[in-house]
């Protein structure tokens, strides 16, 4: 049974920073791309960053490209995001998320895999 447990949110002031991680189990992720998205009260589900199996190719929503860094370690099957200067209106809740074949900008619920989600709270 596939898990991916996340971790890392919390409640921090606008301008600092977090490091949200995703633990995933329960198979091999050989050539499985992997990604945070992120949800606000109201919103869409969307794409935050995302990164390939082999770690060289990422991409990140041009609203946190410069401030969030996406990084996994296949050894120990995590990827993590850290998060600089964060902004109120980042508060959401934040889902880490896994499958094959290429990134995409919409969520696939029903063909990856996903996590719980971790709250992440900015406060101005």
């Amino acid at each position: 049974q596939v898990q991916l447990v996340e971790s890392g949110g919390g409640l921090v002031q606008a301008g600092g920073s977090l490091r949200l991680s995703c633990a995933a189990s329960g198979r091999t992720f050989s050539g499985y791309r992997m990604a945070w998205f992120r949800q606000a009260t109201g919103k869409e589900r969307e794409l935050v960053a995302a990164i390939n199996w082999i770690g060289g190719v990422t991409y990140y929503a041009d609203s946190v490209k410069g401030r969030f860094t996406i990084s996994r370690d296949n050894a120990k099957n995590t990827v993590d995001l850290q998060m600089n200067s964060l902004k109120p209106e980042e508060t959401a809740v934040y889902y880490c998320a896994t499958g094959r074949g290429p990134f995409y900008t919409t969520p696939r619920l029903n063909d990856d895999y996903w996590g719980q989600g971790t709250q992440v709270t900015v406060s101005s």
